[in-house]
């Protein structure tokens, strides 16, 4: 069973954090990959750009029109995902609470279930 571990991130939770502790976000990830490559479990993940480098497309009447930022106006957004590819839902939240985003307040990690894919 596949699922993605959705990384939402609000900037203004990480500004406060110490130096210390940002780095051990990032080793934690580091951990994190290692782990579940060596156990099989890794399938994939992707970093993404803060909203302030992205673009919104919509197309009415048939004409394009490209606008910058985010779609709504929110603390948080999408930095980024683990797909996992796991035996159990439960193996998928324990995989999840080891992220170290799971146990900083404000942060967490959102867990779905792949229903349908193509090409992965």
């Amino acid at each position: 069973m596949k699922y993605l571990l959705v990384l939402n991130i609000n900037p203004d939770v990480l500004a406060a954090l110490t130096e210390e502790e940002q780095q051990a976000i990032f080793s934690g990830h580091e951990k994190f990959m290692a782990l579940t490559q060596e156990s099989g479990e890794f399938h994939s993940t992707a970093a993404l750009a803060e909203p302030a480098k992205t673009a919104v497309v919509k197309v009415r009447d048939g004409v394009p029109a490209v606008t910058d930022g985010p779609f709504l106006e929110s603390k948080e957004f999408l930095a980024g995902y683990y797909l996992i590819d796991v035996a159990s839902r439960e193996r998928a939240y324990e995989l999840a609470a080891m992220i170290p985003d799971a146990s900083i307040e404000g942060l967490g990690v959102e867990v779905r279930e792949v229903v349908h894919e193509v090409g992965l």
